[in-house]
């Protein structure tokens, strides 16, 4: 444990560990680059041929501002001291490391602009794991990236413009709200009759910052011109699913990231979710009706946020599982003792009885916590074709897995780093 004893790291030996984090941070850099599969040059998203999965890690709320130099927020007195960015940066290396995703969703407050001195940079730094391991990888904007030195839409155009990224600008032809509402494909394994088919569609849509409306305080919302979209590019994508050869029987599962919850997020107990509920629900204060254009889509299965860093559940709603990261940055505010953590979304094809991969079965996630065993929680089925979600009571929350306290600073961290 991180908080003294024998386990701990001693203050003349924590000096040399803060010395020696960045080089150790360029050596892992280079270890698990080397280790990766080739997966530069993105042609499309599609499921691997081996396992029919396709993963999906999602990052919320990093608040990465100047590297080293920027302290934590929240954590326990042991661990204040050489706390830094730095380990934001580390806790992506070893979720990737460890979960290999097929794609990387940043769901905004990626950076904390009003602590960066140059937010471009700071983007750079934040992104920089996924780019070095060759992960291709998309974002949205949250309410935070923009109070810095780059405007809302330049901080959108700057994440657009980066080495690996998926992420658009906007959809061409139409007039939209906000900034990064764009939609990507997964398509089938190669080699199959469903490899030219999205089987899997992703959409992402800017939640906004903050009310520009006098009469509305708050925080900002999913508007009217951006729901017309989403319908329109789901009843799009529905109607090729089903009617182009082979013709499907029902659409194909939709995934939906974005930052801001949605005032339906309140809707849970802790007898009908999986995780913890530990703030309130910090939504708009108006309801501008994206939960129902979810439902009357008909093929949305799972919405995922962040924004509340110290909320990380799941909870189903009229079909529909809305779900929270929990807050992965260290200069995010928190709560010490509390592991910082990452979503994993890991979707299922079927298998016909001869060998060949066909349409979604099975969505599944889970949670990987940066303390010293990089822990995994909340293990649960989000949507299995036919049935309703289960947990996975084998690897759901404890509190004793919970309130470890982080390995980031424990000498077993460092070699599991390694």
């Amino acid at each position: 444990m991180a908080g003294g004893g024998g386990g701990g790291l001693g203050r003349g030996r924590r000096g040399a560990y803060l010395l020696l984090l960045p080089l150790l941070l360029l050596a892992v850099a280079g270890a698990a680059a080397g280790k990766e599969k080739e997966k530069g040059a993105f042609g499309k998203l599609r499921f691997r041929r081996e396992s029919g999965t396709f993963k999906v890690v999602q990052v919320a709320d990093m608040h990465y501002a100047d590297g080293r130099t920027t302290g934590c927020e929240d954590v326990l007195p042991s661990q204040v001291a050489g706390c830094t960015d730095l380990n934001t940066t580390a806790f992506l290396y070893r979720v990737f490391r460890a979960e290999d995703p097929d794609l990387v969703v940043f769901t905004g407050d990626n950076i904390y602009g009003a602590d960066s001195t140059d937010a471009a940079k700071s983007m750079d730094a934040a992104i920089a794991p996924a780019i070095d391991m060759k992960l291709p990888w998309a974002a949205v904007i949250g309410n935070h990236d923009q109070e810095g030195t780059l405007s809302r839409e330049g901080v959108m155009r700057h994440l657009v413009g980066m080495k690996n990224s998926l992420s658009s600008f906007n959809p061409e032809g139409i007039e939209i709200d906000g900034y990064g509402n764009y939609n990507l494909e997964v398509s089938g394994v190669e080699g199959t009759p469903m490899d030219e088919k999205s089987v899997l569609n992703l959409y992402f849509l800017d939640s906004g910052d903050y009310s520009t409306v006098p009469s509305i305080n708050g925080y900002g919302w999913i508007k009217a011109s951006q729901q017309v979209w989403f319908q329109q590019t789901s009843s799009s994508l529905q109607a090729k699913y089903m009617n182009e050869n082979p013709k499907q029987k029902e659409p194909a599962p939709g995934l939906v990231f974005f930052h801001i919850p949605l005032p339906e997020f309140s809707s849970f107990t802790a007898a009908n979710f999986t995780g913890v509920k530990q703030e309130g629900i910090s939504s708009a204060s108006i309801n501008s009706g994206f939960f129902a254009s979810m439902v009357e889509a008909g093929d949305v299965r799972a919405a995922f946020v962040g924004h509340d860093h110290i909320n990380d559940f799941c909870g189903k709603l009229s079909g529909i599982q809305l779900c929270y990261a929990g807050g992965f940055g260290y200069h995010a505010y928190g709560k010490a003792g509390w592991s910082r953590r990452a979503r994993v979304v890991s979707v299922q094809l079927e298998k016909t009885d001869n060998g060949e991969w066909r349409g979604v079965k099975s969505i599944k996630t889970w949670k990987r916590l940066d303390d010293k065993h990089l822990s995994t929680i909340d293990s649960e089925v989000l949507w299995n074709r036919g049935s309703n979600g289960m947990v996975l009571r084998k690897g759901s929350h404890t509190a004793t897995v919970e309130y470890e306290t982080m390995g980031a600073f424990d000498e077993c961290w460092m070699a599991n780093l390694l």
